[in-house]
């Protein structure tokens, strides 16, 4: 199984689109959250982003992995796709 992916993004964030970009070229489905201008919605992701509020912030299987720059860190780093690969189940 693959793993859940989802982003908190503004439609004209160069940085999302960057993010989404990376995930898209590894062939990964994720879960977008478009929170332009809906204060509340960035506030449940910065509660669920340990306080940051820029965007994308990004998790794979509820793990909060960070923003654009993280997860592009992550993943020259070779770390990227281990995560993707696993579906967060304990079994």
């Amino acid at each position: 199984m693959t793993a859940k992916v989802e982003i908190y993004t503004w439609n004209n964030c160069p940085f999302c689109i960057r993010a989404k970009g990376l995930l898209t070229a590894k062939g990964v489905q994720f879960t977008e959250y478009k929170i332009d201008g809906d204060e509340e919605a960035r506030r449940k992701m910065a509660i669920r982003a340990n306080g940051k509020r820029s965007v994308p912030q990004i998790f794979i299987n509820d793990v909060h992995i960070g923003g654009c720059d993280d997860i592009h860190d992550l993943n020259s780093r070779g770390g990227l796709d281990p995560l993707l690969q696993n579906s967060g189940d304990q079994q």
